[in-house]
């Protein structure tokens, strides 16, 4: 899920979003998902891990046999949904309320999860904020610093604080966008932050090679999560997805699979740097 501006974005819903406030809820519990215990004895700290892509990423490491921490804002109902979904597979799972576009909280979720966990093998920066806007010069200031503050500096803070935990063998999985590589016209912020996103990526993956740790993205399309109606108006709302080659949205569990194939090692032990965009049949040049 993602952080507060001020001011909030104007969407169907209050921001930043409740998945019991959507009038229609996204799949994001990994309900058909048969784990296969490639995450066994694993431990993971997932950043917005309360609601849509990050909850069923929670899940389906839970169900390949982790441990999961997950730090969000406030949305407490549907971090402690997601903690029992957690636990529903015999796992622990810790929910960490905080705004992490404070560089100090983001030192703290770490601590936190080792305190609660014993420590962390994967780490997957998830958060992320959005403001659309009509005309660019009605971009603030103020909204442009929040949004770097959520969705680059906390991938930094977080990272940072975590790099001594994930050594050797580590897993670092950054969450990107469709508009970090296409970029959006009413999302300039936003889109800016996830093509740096990437960028940190190929950087990372090259700086912590030598210290056994991979760095790897997803980028996704269009996702139908709680942070949808809560920064768009019904009518985006309604549409959202539509330009997609398939005509529609993904679902979160469309998503996470993306996640587990780079968290483990059996199945991406050779992956490091790169950027699987799931994106709903589009293709892009280059």
């Amino acid at each position: 899920m993602s952080m507060p501006a001020d001011p909030a974005p104007h969407g169907t819903i209050p921001y930043p979003g409740h998945t019991d406030q959507m009038e229609r809820r996204p799949r994001d519990e990994m309900a058909d998902y048969l784990g296969r215990d490639l995450l066994a004895g694993k431990r993971a700290l997932i950043t917005g891990g309360d609601s849509g892509i990050g909850r069923a990423v929670a899940v389906a490491f839970a169900k390949e046999g982790a441990d999961v921490s997950i730090a969000y804002l406030d949305e407490t109902d549907d971090a402690d949904h997601t903690v029992s979904l957690v636990e529903a597979q015999g796992r622990r799972g810790v929910a960490l309320p905080g705004d992490l576009a404070d560089a100090a909280h983001c030192r703290a979720v770490v601590a936190d999860t080792v305190t609660a966990l014993g420590g962390i093998e994967i780490l997957v920066n998830n958060v992320a904020y959005q403001s659309p806007v009509d005309d660019f010069a009605e971009l603030t200031d103020e909204q442009w610093r929040r949004t770097f503050a959520v969705n680059i500096d906390s991938f930094f803070h977080v990272t940072k604080a975590a790099l001594p935990l994930l050594t050797p063998s580590g897993a670092i999985i950054n969450t990107a966008s469709i508009n970090g590589l296409r970029g959006n016209k009413s999302l300039i912020d936003y889109s800016a932050t996830k093509g740096a996103v990437i960028a940190l990526t190929y950087s990372l993956s090259q700086a912590l090679s030598d210290r056994g740790i991979r760095v790897n993205c997803v980028a996704p399309g269009p996702v139908w999560t709680p942070l949808i109606p809560a920064t768009m108006d019904a009518e985006k709302t309604a549409s959202f997805g539509e330009q997609a080659p398939m005509g529609r949205a993904a679902e979160p569990d469309e998503i996470a699979p993306s996640y587990v194939f780079f968290a483990a090692g059996r199945l991406s032990s050779y992956y490091s740097g790169e950027v699987l965009a799931p994106i709903g049949g589009e293709t892009l040049p280059g």
